[in-house]
């Protein structure tokens, strides 16, 4: 039996999208004077992730928007405002 020893990559729809959330979500880690390890330590969340959702390589889940959220103390709905 075969198993899948990495993840598959599977096309995004809106490649535009997630390049402009990278953009904002880099500048607002850079407003903070943080570091991708210091944002990626407060979210709970590795830095290669922080990395690939800031360099659109990433479409971020539900519950990793949360983190994020809740680690720049803000609601949900502002952190998408980008």
């Amino acid at each position: 039996m075969c198993t899948l020893r990495y993840a598959q990559i599977v096309p995004v729809k809106n490649e535009a999208v997630l390049q402009a959330f990278g953009h904002h979500l880099r500048a607002l880690r850079e407003q903070r004077g943080w570091s991708q390890q210091m944002l990626a330590d407060i979210a709970d969340l590795s830095k290669p992730t922080i990395y690939r959702i800031e360099t659109a390589r990433y479409s971020a889940t539900l519950d990793v928007l949360a983190s994020l959220a809740q680690a720049f103390e803000v609601p949900l709905a502002e952190l998408m405002k980008f």
